[in-house]
């Protein structure tokens, strides 16, 4: 897919170790990684954008055995005709101990 023209809107650094209750997510990577595209929708939606507009995303995970259900978690939020280009990275650890994944994403949409 190329997209081209419209506003380009960057998220930097999203990431989610407690719900949107403040409750921890220190264990369940599923809840962080829903957690994370619920706040991406809202940021997105805040910038005039949706997930639909998202063309490109860095995924950084803490464990390579996360590396499957991040893929089939996507699946909730993504249309497989839609998904962004994407490069999925294991890393040590995050700036949060508690965090097990953190998405920079970056979107363009044609709504002004």
């Amino acid at each position: 897919m190329v997209t081209e023209g419209g506003r380009i809107v960057w998220l930097a650094g999203i990431l989610a170790p407690t719900d949107e209750d403040g409750n921890s997510l220190a264990n369940d990577f599923a809840g962080q990684v829903r957690c994370v595209f619920r706040k991406m929708a809202r940021q997105l939606e805040e910038a005039g954008a949706t997930l639909d507009d998202v063309v490109t995303m860095t995924v950084h995970i803490t464990e390579v055995s996360d590396n499957t259900a991040f893929v089939e978690l996507r699946k909730e939020f993504f249309s497989e005709a839609c998904y962004p280009a994407s490069t999925l990275v294991t890393v040590k650890a995050l700036n949060n101990p508690d965090a097990r994944v953190e998405i920079t994403a970056v979107a363009v949409t044609t709504s002004d």
